[in-house]
């Protein structure tokens, strides 16, 4: 007499999730924390930036699988609506025009001999 098994759906099945998320976050916080410690030996020479490196592609892993896992329980996000274009003219961005061409040489030419002396 076999069992008559009700099987969840995949959307509703919690263990299936927190297994997958799991196995995700373990797997991405290794490879990560392998590549920044690689890249810590290959590129720096003191043990503190080392760590760092290695803390870095850590942080990098829990992060990206934490993203994952939030679409995994919460699904794909919704699409947003376009943004809608005003018909307002576009701001006007003003540099440094304003001021005389000989003020903004003088300046740079205190700052230029300020440096040297």
């Amino acid at each position: 007499m076999a069992e008559n098994k009700e099987l969840v759906p995949e959307k509703y099945d919690v263990n299936a999730k927190w297994d997958a998320c799991l196995d995700l976050t373990v797997r991405r916080f290794v490879y990560s924390s392998f590549a920044g410690a690689f890249g810590g030996l290959l590129f720096f020479r003191s043990p503190v930036t080392r760590w760092a490196s290695l803390a870095f592609g850590a942080g990098i892993g829990i992060g990206s699988a934490y993203t994952d896992c939030s679409h995994i329980f919460n699904g794909n996000p919704a699409k947003s609506a376009p943004l809608k274009v005003d018909d307002a003219p576009a701001p006007v961005v003003r540099l440094m025009f304003y001021y005389p061409m000989s003020l903004i040489f003088w300046n740079l030419l205190f700052l230029g001999c300020s440096f040297v002396f």
